[in-house]
């Protein structure tokens, strides 16, 4: 499914209002390759027992950004927890981190964008902190806000712009 909107066109028309998250070179791991909605926030370090609980319940169309410290030592999330956040009803889910599956991935139908990917999956010791401010990539992404992300990048705005 392809959005009707393009970051840049959101960029244009409310330039003062959008963040737009920089220095970080993402990748599309997802079947949707653009995505939006309101933020829900995990930050964890290669910990993904709060992602696995929050991507299980109900997502209403919602992104959740992970806060994983751009850690490229554990996958998480994969293919399995992406399943479930399809069938919860989650638009998407952006990594600064790492995730794994990817051919997996590819095939389900959400938006999924991760600085990389690794084999190894993630530690669990029901650490991470859910719906709390995180930043990275110069943007506070607050519970509430929204976010957009396509192949021309990520933006944030604090409220829904399309």
């Amino acid at each position: 499914m392809t959005a009707k909107w393009i970051t840049p066109d959101l960029c244009d028309a409310h330039s003062d209002e959008v963040r737009v998250v920089h220095g970080i070179q993402w990748r599309s791991y997802g079947g949707r390759r653009s995505f939006g909605g309101a933020i829900e926030t995990v930050r964890c370090f290669e910990d993904n027992s709060r992602v696995k609980e929050r991507l299980a319940s109900a997502g209403d169309g919602k992104v959740l950004v992970i806060d994983g410290g751009g850690s490229l030592r554990h996958a998480l999330i994969g293919d399995m927890i992406a399943g479930k956040a399809v069938s919860t009803g989650w638009a998407g889910v952006i990594i600064h981190g790492a995730c794994r599956d990817v051919e997996a991935l590819a095939e389900l139908d959400l938006g999924l964008f991760a600085v990389g990917c690794v084999p190894i999956k993630s530690v669990r010791h029901g650490e991470g902190q859910l719906n709390v401010p995180i930043q990275f990539g110069g943007v506070v992404f607050n519970p509430g806000d929204h976010v957009y992300a396509d192949a021309n990048g990520v933006i944030v705005a604090g409220r829904a712009l399309v």
